[in-house]
Formats: C-alpha cells, sequence, structure tokens
C-alpha cells in the first residue's frame, strides 16, 4: 500500500527517505505548483546520513490529484494540521489510516473529529532531523518513534514495514501518557530556551525557574490524570537539558527565524487545561505572557 506523505519537512522527508530506500511506495502530496516544480527540477529528497548522501526520486503530487489514500503520514505543524486534512479529505479511503506526527496537543483531537471513519494514529517521536536546504534532510540523532490510538489498542498489521524500513518504532497503547510527558518536556525548556535566549543546556543557569515550572507541571499533569507522565518530571528535564546541552530548541530555533511557533499546542494547551480543572500554576501562567509579549515584540503570529 502506497504512503502519502503530506509535510515534507525534516521528519517527513526522513520517513520518505527511509521508506523509498526500503522499496516501499511512497508519494510526497506538496502545497502548491510552485513547490511541486522546484521539488521536480531538485531530482528528488535527499538524504544526509552519516555524512552519506542519496537521493530518491519519490513521486510527487498536489492535495487534488484524484488518487485514493489508504495511508497517510501527516507530518505538518500543529497549527496546519486541521487545513492540511481538509485539503485531502475528499481522497481519503473510508478504511484509511492516518499517522499524525505533530507536536504538542490539541490538533490530534482535532484531526479526529474531523475524521470520524478513518483511523487516526498519534505519534511521538524523539528523532532529530534537520533541513539543510530545500529538499534535503540530515538525520541528526537516532531516536524512537511511539505509536498508539486512543480509541482502539489494537496495532495495525503494517508496523513490519517500519522495520524493514530501519524506522525505531514500538506500538503505544498508552500513547497520549506519552504525548502529555513531551509537552510537559517541552513546556519546561522550550519557552525559556526562547525567553533567555540560549542553548538548551543554557537553562542549567536557571535553576529554580525550572525546578518552578517542573513542579506545577507535575501538579497539572496528576490533575489531567496522568500520573504516570508525571512522575520524576524534573529529573527528566535535568536529564534532557544536559543531553541535548549544545541543541537550540524547536521553538527557539522557529522565532530566531520568524516563523509562528507552535506555542498554542504546548504552552497554551497546558495553560487551557489548568483552567479548565480551575489550577492556580502563576509560573506556568506568568511564563506564557512572558512569551507572548515576546512574539508579540518581534511582530511574530500570538497562536
Amino acid at each position: 500500500m502506497t504512503w502519502h506523505i503530506l509535510g515534507a519537512g525534516s521528519l517527513g522527508s526522513l520517513w520518505a527517505t527511509r521508506l523509498a530506500r526500503a522499496g516501499l511506495p511512497v508519494r510526497l502530496i506538496l502545497r502548491s505548483p510552485q513547490r511541486l516544480a522546484a521539488y521536480r527540477a531538485a531530482g528528488g529528497l535527499t538524504l544526509i546520513e552519516a555524512g552519506q548522501r542519496s537521493q530518491y526520486a519519490i513521486p510527487a503530487e498536489l492535495a487534488e490529484a484524484d488518487t485514493p489514500i489508504h495511508r497517510l503520514l501527516l507530518a505538518c505543524k500543529a497549527y496546519d494540521a486541521e487545513p492540511a486534512v481538509a485539503s485531502i479529505a475528499s481522497r481519503l479511503a473510508a478504511d484509511a489510516e492516518l499517522l499524525l506526527l505533530q507536536n504538542g496537543l490539541g490538533s490530534q483531537d482535532a484531526v479526529a473529529q474531523r475524521l470520524p471513519r478513518q483511523r487516526c494514529l498519534f505519534v511521538s517521536s524523539t528523532e532529530g532531523a534537520f533541513r539543510p536546504a530545500d529538499f534535503q534532510v540530515v538525520f541528526a540523532g537516532n531516536g524512537h518513534n511511539w505509536l498508539g490510538d486512543p480509541r482502539d489498542p489494537l496495532p495495525p498489521t503494517w508496523l513490519d514495514e517500519l522495520q524493514h524500513a530501519g524506522i525505531a518504532h514500538q506500538w503505544s497503547p498508552d500513547i497520549l501518557t506519552r504525548l502529555w510527558r513531551k509537552l510537559a518536556l517541552n513546556c519546561a525548556i522550550n519557552p525559556l530556551s526562547v525567553l533567555h535566549d540560549c542553548r538548551n543546556g543554557g537553562l542549567s543557569e536557571h535553576p529554580a525557574e525550572v525546578a518552578a515550572l517542573c513542579a506545577e507541571l507535575t501538579e497539572l499533569l496528576q490533575c489531567c490524570g496522568q500520573p504516570a507522565a508525571a512522575q520524576d518530571l524534573h529529573a527528566e528535564v535535568q536529564r534532557v537539558i544536559s543531553a541535548t546541552a549544545a541543541n537550540y530548541s524547536s521553538m527557539h530555533q522557529d522565532v530566531a527565524q520568524g516563523r509562528r511557533t507552535e506555542i498554542t499546542y504546548l504552552l497554551g494547551h497546558a495553560c487551557a487545561a489548568a483552567q479548565r480543572h480551575a489550577l492556580h500554576l502563576p509560573h506556568l501562567s506568568h511564563l506564557q505572557q512572558r512569551l507572548l509579549r515576546h512574539l508579540r515584540e518581534r511582530g511574530l503570529p500570538l497562536d
């Protein structure tokens, strides 16, 4: 069965090239005739791994193509997920399966509610990749992908294709726990890295601020019915800061390059959940206000 991939960013390109390398049928869905022409002129996607470059002439098409989609990897930004799915909804087969590879929380439920007939699998990834140029992707760090379906604990039958493609993965019946945990890690690290304009390792100079956020995020996770996601959160945040000390967070990169952030699906989702549960989390709330002010001063979107 063909893997359609919508979102040829870093992770989408990383999945596409590895699936193609394994001989599996892959098709990219690009957003405009201009992007399609540029892609064809480039000759395909280039994967750079351990210094070795390999190009894959993966077929590409526009959203309005008329072939049916049975399996879709949605690898766009969280704020683009709903409009992206709307652009190809008429092509989705009744039994289509979608893999939702978005940061944070909120966009996955929105897509799943829009597509009640299709199966939506949520994906949490720790793989590292970046694009040095258009239609090129560097595999920057081995990681893992957890897949799960909050509505159905049974794994799909095609997971062996990921194994064949060398995509490290695991079926996770408790995928929401993993996504909440990653959300909390991102909320403790990303906004502070933006406000202090530092690499992740620079946050070791602000231990009290990190500790206060972790305490409030732990309280939030427990109140949201996610005790496993809350366990030893502060220790893991410190471990991630140390392990990724030389890296800039994804939110820092977005702000530095004048791009829209995913604040609504990260810190915004956490603060909205706190409000729903009538939780008073002053450090988290103040962090959101500081970040919004920072974005406003730079003329960046606040959602």
